[in-house]
């Protein structure tokens, strides 16, 4: 891609303001989906693995903000909140909130503490290793930190690019499991030290 910015700087975190923001975020999703990249660029770069749609998008939205990352007016990642009221609206997770819920964390389950998922996390192709995804991750932790104990996600041990940075970012994982699909680690952003 021409033309685009070489450093962070041209980059502004923030979150969804409108529907164009929401029609992006899926277009950058579409574009990254598991199924629409190689194999060589998922080692390589990433994937991502569920779809959301406009109207769940919107919902998740409307709950808490979601955060983003533009150039101009062009939305150049996301990382999306997926609170656990929003389980049910999307089937294919419903099983890794159960994992969630059952597991123990730091002396109690998972379940008793406040927290939210990292409903997922993108940066788009030609903006990646400019320091976006560290500051999608230091807004949320702006936003959210005074409200829940951690952040908590699950990644596919395939997805090396996603797990180093998350654990560059401070995520630990607490449990691996494997499913019909995958190896997964589950990480969690614990911030409840910090209060």
């Amino acid at each position: 891609m021409s033309n685009q910015p070489n450093t962070a700087g041209f980059i502004q975190i923030t979150t969804i303001a409108d529907n164009e923001d929401i029609r992006q975020v899926l277009a950058l999703q579409q574009a990254n989906l598991s199924t629409r990249v190689s194999d060589e660029i998922a080692s390589s770069q990433g994937f991502v693995t569920v779809q959301h749609n406009f109207d769940l998008l919107q919902k998740m939205n409307g709950a808490v903000p979601q955060v983003i990352a533009k150039a101009g007016d062009q939305v150049v990642g996301y990382a999306l909140v997926m609170l656990p009221s929003f389980q049910d609206l999307v089937p294919v997770l419903k099983p890794m909130f159960v994992v969630f819920d059952g597991l123990d964390y730091d002396g109690k389950k998972v379940s008793d503490y406040r927290y939210y998922v990292m409903g997922q996390i993108c940066v788009a192709d030609g903006y990646r290793g400019m320091g976006i995804f560290d500051g999608l991750y230091l807004k949320h932790k702006e936003l959210f930190s005074g409200s829940f104990d951690f952040c908590i996600t699950e990644i596919a041990t395939r997805n090396t690019r996603s797990l180093r940075a998350h654990r560059r970012v401070g995520f630990e994982t607490i449990h691996t499991f494997r499913d019909e699909t995958d190896l997964w680690e589950i990480v969690v952003w614990d911030w409840s030290g910090e209060k």
